[in-house]
């Protein structure tokens, strides 16, 4: 008999599997995506209001090593947070039905989260403002949550589509061979 449990149908007859819970369509609606959502809206106005404002004063006063350093990594930094930010965005518009999952799924693939490689030691890293630092520190941790919960809700989704099970698959293909006629 069909019933529904967990927003999934699901058949409680004898030898009957309930579907796998898809932790990424899940995942749009839970508490713990409306922290990170919230986390990573505020980090980019804090970073925002800085390069704005103090930083851009900060900057003035560096060694024209450390101030090409500011330079790149600001940039960086706006660049990895506003691909954070379109990620957040396309999750937060499955989670409020604006675009199904699928639709999500074609715009993420216009979405970079890796490839933003930040030095955070090295030649004038120590020469850069605290807060600067503390700021790209800190979209660095967001940008590795983010994508290991994407390489998670990938993973999963890919799991949603039933592998070939291969001891089935062998024995049909033995069942064929010998001539007992199915699988």
């Amino acid at each position: 008999m069909a019933a529904q449990r967990n927003g999934f149908m699901t058949d409680d007859s004898p030898g009957q599997i309930d579907p796998p819970v898809v932790f990424g369509r899940r995942f749009a609606f839970s508490d713990t995506f409306r922290g990170l959502f919230r986390e990573g809206m505020l980090l980019v106005e804090e970073t925002a209001a800085y390069l704005d404002g103090d930083g851009r004063a900060e900057s003035r006063d560096l060694p024209r090593a450390a101030s090409l350093t500011y330079a790149t990594e600001s940039m960086r930094l706006t660049t990895r947070l506003m691909q954070i930010a379109s990620w957040l965005l396309l999750q937060r518009a499955v989670n409020e039905g604006e675009m199904t999952f699928e639709q999500a799924g074609t715009e993420k693939a216009k979405v970079r989260l890796r490839g933003f490689g930040t030095l955070t030691e090295g030649p004038n890293w120590q020469d850069l403002p605290v807060r600067l630092r503390e700021l790209i520190e800190h979209s660095v941790r967001l940008q590795e949550r983010v994508i290991r919960l994407d390489d998670a809700m990938c993973n999963a989704a890919n799991a949603e589509e039933p592998a070939e099970n291969p001891v089935s698959r062998q024995l049909g293909q033995l069942a064929r061979a010998f001539g007992s006629g199915g699988e």
